[in-house]
């Protein structure tokens, strides 16, 4: 008999709507498998490119073989704003009355929340229907929020949130965490080792490999003949390019070495302004591109850059889809991050520095300058193989069906 697993992410996306994208391809690999997927998500986030359209408070739509639950919640502004909770808390309580009538019972039931609360409707529909439930943890809350946004532990809703996360913990079968390292916090809050499975982000195959051609005014962007020091994806707070900025400033005189910066995101304008009170000749920003594009735009780099903010988050690990991009696009990359489970260290597919510390970013990338084409091809080709070889999501498909099946 085919299984049925139900997804709960209020931020899982598709390649049509825009991200999160990891269960929308695991739902595609386990639909492969025999699996009816159900995917119940919100209506709205901010990460979205592209809202569904809403047909009531549940809205059913079947996306490439998965059945998506669309939940209506308030809308809110950007990443920051306030109004998110309200999202929260809103499709916490309309799990409550999710139209399971019109759904085929699950045998196993995977929830991957931001905020903790859905554990308590999750926890009460898998016991209704004597599902497994499978807690997903891809970035550890409230503590995220204590550490980064500074809340004290006793604000009321972060000790609901500390509540609802070790209920979560008791109360699941499997947890599973893309953070290598997550089960060290995990067992201070209940959780019993046995209990944890670590399954990382990964590459989609058959989407990476389908690059469609960059279009021409934004190749012409990109420097030509130079030594392209490059970075791609959202630019926020969270990834530190100042300190990218400011290793341009340290190589300015390095006329043969430049910086793109393609992406979109809060800091941006922040980040324009600094390089034009810099008077920096050495850095262009390229708005971003669609991601069946990102690829092209990669292989005109020499070397890709991803950096970190200094937290004590970070030791639990990190699992960044952007540095599974750059390494399936067989580029060395520099790491600005000092925190564990490094996979640059790991797949030696380039150099990794102390994370805010734009003196030892310039300096890896002077290393890597000075290296010969075949010693950085080297680096890139490592970093390839290690990303086929561990991070495609036909491998991690194959970890949740151990866990679904009881193995």
């Amino acid at each position: 008999m085919n299984k049925t697993i139900w997804i709960i992410n209020e931020y899982a996306g598709s390649k049509y709507h825009g991200m999160e994208f990891r269960h929308y391809y695991l739902g595609k690999e386990l639909v492969k498998r025999g699996y009816k997927v159900y995917i119940i998500t919100a209506s709205y986030s901010h990460l979205f490119k592209k809202l569904p359209e809403e047909k009531g408070v549940f809205t059913f739509e079947h996306i490439d073989g998965i059945h998506y639950i669309w939940i209506r919640v308030p809308r809110y502004g950007h990443a920051h704003n306030k109004r998110r909770v309200l999202k929260w808390l809103a499709l916490t309580l309309r799990l409550y009355k999710l139209p399971v009538h019109k759904m085929k019972e699950p045998h196993a039931l995977i929830l991957s929340p931001m905020a903790p609360f859905p554990i308590l409707p999750a926890y009460k529909l898998a016991k209704r229907f004597n599902a497994k439930l499978i807690y997903e943890v891809k970035d550890i809350w409230p503590l995220t929020l204590i550490e980064l946004g500074g809340y004290s532990k006793l604000h009321p809703l972060i000790a609901l949130m500390q509540w609802c996360e070790d209920s979560a913990y008791r109360k699941a079968d499997y947890v599973v965490s893309v953070l290598p390292r997550a089960i060290d916090h995990m067992k201070q809050h209940g959780l019993k080792p046995e209990r944890f499975v670590y399954i990382p982000n990964g590459i989609c195959l058959e989407e990476i490999s389908a690059v469609q051609p960059l279009d021409a005014q934004t190749g012409n962007k990109i420097p030509k003949d130079k030594f392209v020091v490059g970075y791609a994806g959202t630019i926020g707070f969270a990834n530190a390019l100042e300190y990218l900025v400011d290793a341009a400033e340290l190589l300015k005189e390095h006329k043969d070495i430049v910086f793109v910066i393609v992406g979109e995101g809060m800091e941006k304008e922040k980040l324009t302004n600094s390089v034009e009170r810099k008077g920096l000749k050495n850095v262009t920003f390229i708005d971003a591109v669609p991601k069946n594009q990102v690829q092209n735009v990669l292989k005109k780099f020499e070397v890709c850059y991803i950096g970190w903010r200094k937290s004590s988050l970070y030791k639990y690990g990190i699992s960044a889809n952007k540095i599974f991009d750059y390494a399936y696009a067989a580029k060395p990359i520099v790491h600005s991050y000092s925190g564990s489970g490094d996979i640059i260290n790991e797949a030696n597919c380039g150099i990794s520095v102390e994370y805010e510390n734009s003196e030892t970013i310039a300096d890896a990338i002077m290393k890597l300058y000075d290296m010969s084409p075949e010693e950085r091809k080297q680096l890139g080709e490592n970093g390839k193989k290690y990303v086929l070889e561990n991070h495609s999501y036909e491998g991690l498909a194959d970890k949740y069906e151990m866990i679904v099946n009881g193995n």
